[in-house]
């Protein structure tokens, strides 16, 4: 009997070792290897109006539930791009100091421009764009080199959420039936003018092929026309001479009272018999529950290439 119990304790100690020894090298593998921390950063262009950024702030609050609900995503915030803060510097360094592997960045905007395709990977140290780096410097936005791993996700225009959109906003400002064209006013880059032109041809074509609409034009209220009502009023002007009414649509992220009044509102003003001829309502693209789905959907599918991809790397060092 003591035989058998000393067996029994002798191959429980083997046991115990070889059990060990099969684990050491994964548990060595944890404690050099972070835990995987997933954030995301939903950054806009930034503006000087509250009731722009009250806008962008509120699509965080709306979205940050769905996007955290299974508790892969620990936290969601709101960063400016210029103008004011919480800038994407002040952001990243938030991340950074509660020790996330991994942002997920959400560009709120609609097409490729400087500040998409330069500016926002300049500012995290994705790349060092010459251009970009002097404007920022000019401009005072921070660059901050982020530790943690940085994920930039598509445009609105990688879906037809702004097509929808603004056939939505036409329907519900022109009456059911009616023949009266349309002005797309947008902001615009003077560096990417044939992918904004084609996003704007393929809006208008959109709402001509949903509504009774035949004529459409667009314009540039900012970055090309360098805030200017005179492009408002062109544009306004290139429908009516072939309809007695235009409506016009602001193509821009949120209402911005030096845009859709003072801008925009200025170029109507200078239309000849405006009060008649010109539908407008100073809105803008948001809010949208169709872009708030973009979000969490978008956040979902890199979310998982970064799960995926981080089980590849744990797979591969493992064995």
């Amino acid at each position: 009997m003591r035989y058998r119990t000393l067996q029994q304790t002798t191959f429980a100690i083997l046991l115990s070792a070889v059990l060990f020894a099969c684990t050491s090298p994964k548990e060595s593998h944890s404690d050099s290897t972070p835990q995987q921390k997933i954030g995301v950063l939903l950054v806009n262009h930034g503006s000087h109006s509250p009731t722009w950024r009250k806008a962008l702030t509120d699509l965080d609050s709306v979205v940050r539930g769905r996007i955290m609900e299974d508790g892969t995503i620990q936290d969601v915030k709101t960063a400016f791009m210029e103008y004011t803060e919480p800038s994407i510097a002040t952001r990243m360094r938030q991340f950074d100091s509660a020790g996330y592997t991994d942002v997920i960045i959400v560009p709120i905007f609609l097409t490729v421009s400087s500040h998409s395709f330069d500016d926002i990977p300049t500012i995290i140290g994705q790349k060092e764009d010459p251009q970009s780096m002097e404007t920022l410097k000019i401009e005072n936005i921070e660059r901050y080199q982020a530790k943690a791993k940085t994920h930039i996700t598509p445009l609105l225009d990688f879906t037809n959420i702004l097509q929808k959109n603004v056939l939505r906003r036409y329907k519900n400002l022109v009456p059911s039936d009616s023949n009266i064209g349309l002005a797309l006013i947008a902001y615009g880059d003077a560096g990417y003018n044939t992918e904004w032109s084609a996003l704007m041809d393929s809006v208008g074509q959109y709402v001509a092929r949903n509504t009774n609409m035949t004529h459409y034009s667009y314009n540039w209220c900012g970055h090309i026309a360098h805030y200017n009502p005179d492009s408002t009023t062109i544009a306004i002007n290139q429908v009516l001479e072939r309809e007695e009414k235009s409506a016009v649509i602001p193509v821009l992220v949120a209402h911005d009272e030096m845009f859709q009044v003072k801008i925009i509102g200025n170029g109507i003003n200078k239309v000849s018999n405006y009060e008649q001829r010109v539908l407008y309502k100073p809105d803008a693209i948001l809010p949208d529950p169709n872009i708030e789905d973009w979000v969490v959907n978008i956040v979902e599918e890199f979310k998982a290439n970064i799960n995926t991809s981080e089980s590849s790397v744990a797979h591969e060092e493992i064995n």
